[in-house]
């Protein structure tokens, strides 16, 4: 038996429960550090299986690590499991109509609910391989909850859980297979909190300071400043509190919710700092005070290129998913549930990554059947953030992405949380666990290539990692 049939066949010991697994946590759909039921049921099946588990890491309730020891320990290798859903795309399990599972209820839809099963399979299958070969290895597993609020492995990283892991392989739901050279967005969020004076709008106006005019004001600022910004630089905003619904009534107090992302953490500070200036000029031209409090930040994630290219072979040698007819057609009905124009979207965007191909042939069967190859010489950033690059900054780290829905599926959507219960799905998670394991244990008896992948690491963090958050901020649990 070769190492990748033995893999592939621990992998397969597990599936069973790996699937039930994923639809459990994808039936709970929990939100950002309310993930209760979902990092619950990831324990206990760790437990299961002989792991050791440590709960409430880095004051998050929700957190966990749990570690298995080989022998003498030896090398450590991290995985990285999420778990949180979405609110408002709760929807049938496979189903490409819309129709809510929970009317205004949550759901998976980044398909987390795989993340963390797929992660746990491939966690016991290398448990199971390093015992069967004696090899002196431990295998430690993170729990990280609320990716989709406002993160928690900047706070695990910060409380120095990282700082003995040799290695982290992680991996991602996508709409391809690859590992991709491509790093993703730093990004930080703060509430701008205006405070002004009360008055009677109609009576008494020129005694009133209104916050509200002040938020509106930061607005308009910072519109002219996306003119002076790096293209890829990016600025959002919504409103927290506009300060009540009467509107003779002077307001007092107002708060705006900004975010700013930039492909570096430098990038994204300073950018931050000329948001926040904007701000204090608000409250200068309006008579107003002015505080921020950040409430989430995430380093920008680069993967390591050592052990991107050791994921990168595996992947290869593990293949993309095998698609069943059922399965195209099923991608097939997905994909006409878009809007016509996001259909048109999507397919400019394949002809853009399939050049020379027909596109719309593929269109007929969107599954990605392929696994493209990694090219350590492509750059970029692509434009969403992730606080997996917390980790990278700790740790050497590489993310894989394997196909879980259909080619062009737009992400954070109700078709997405669909998926993330299906037959298409569930056979992406099982491909992932089979590669992030198979890469796992031949890292393990490679030290050159642990070796250069902290090489690589120091250049990047200098020695040591830095949270982008200030040491006063804490989880905001219950305030994000």
């Amino acid at each position: 038996m070769t190492q990748l049939e033995e893999i592939a066949a621990l992998v397969g010991a597990t599936e069973e429960k790996t699937r039930a697994l994923a639809a459990e946590i994808w039936s709970y759909a929990e939100l950002s550090y309310y993930e209760v039921r979902s990092a619950a049921a990831l324990c206990k099946a760790l437990e299961d299986e002989g792991f050791e588990i440590r709960t409430n890491i880095a004051d998050i309730p929700t957190a966990f690590t749990a570690a298995y020891t080989v022998g003498r320990g030896g090398v450590k290798m991290g995985f990285l499991a999420e778990y949180d859903a979405l609110d408002g795309l709760s929807q049938q399990a496979g189903k490409p109509e819309q129709e809510p599972a929970e009317k205004g209820g949550a759901g998976h839809g980044c398909g987390h609910n795989l993340l963390g099963a797929g992660c746990f399979s491939a966690a016991v299958a290398v448990k199971n391989y390093l015992i069967a070969h004696e090899k002196d290895a431990t295998v430690v597993l993170f729990g990280c909850p609320a990716e989709e609020g406002a993160g928690s492995k900047q706070f695990i990283a910060r409380a120095g859980y990282f700082d003995d892991i040799d290695f982290v392989y992680t991996w991602h739901p996508g709409t391809l297979n690859e590992v991709s050279a491509k790093g993703n967005a730093a990004i930080m969020g703060a509430n701008f909190i205006f405070d002004g004076v009360a008055s009677h709008a109609g009576q008494a106006p020129h005694l009133g300071r209104s916050a509200l005019d002040a938020v509106e004001l930061m607005n308009v600022g910072v519109n002219y400043l996306r003119e002076h910004m790096i293209d890829q630089a990016r600025i959002h905003y919504a409103y927290s509190d506009a300060g009540g619904s009467a509107p003779n009534v002077v307001q007092s107090h107002a708060v705006i919710k900004y975010e700013v992302r930039a492909p570096k953490v430098k990038q994204m500070q300073e950018l931050f700092d000329r948001v926040a200036d904007v701000a204090k000029g608000a409250a200068l031209m309006t008579g107003t005070s002015m505080r921020y409090e950040i409430t989430m930040a995430f380093s920008d994630y680069l993967p390591n290129k050592a052990l991107a290219a050791e994921l990168d072979e595996c992947l290869r040698e593990v293949g993309a998913p095998e698609w069943s007819e059922e399965d195209y057609a099923l991608a097939a009905e997905f994909l006409r549930s878009y809007p016509r124009a996001t259909v048109k979207n999507i397919k400019e965007s394949l002809e853009e990554r399939f050049p020379g191909e027909d596109i719309d042939a593929l269109l007929q069967r969107p599954l990605d059947s392929a696994v493209h190859p990694f090219d350590a010489r492509e750059s970029g950033y692509n434009s969403d953030s992730t606080d997996v690059g917390d980790v990278g900054y700790a740790a050497p780290t590489v993310c894989l992405s394997v196909a879980t829905a259909c080619l062009g599926n737009v992400g954070h959507s109700w078709q997405n949380t669909a998926f993330s219960c299906s037959e298409i799905g569930m056979k992406g998670m099982m491909r992932a666990a089979e590669t992030l394991a198979l890469a796992c244990v031949r890292t393990v008896d490679m030290p050159e290539l642990i070796e250069a992948a902290k090489k690589e690491l120091k250049k990047k963090n200098g020695g040591r990692y830095v949270c982008p958050l200030p040491d006063y901020v804490n989880p905001p649990i219950g305030r994000y």
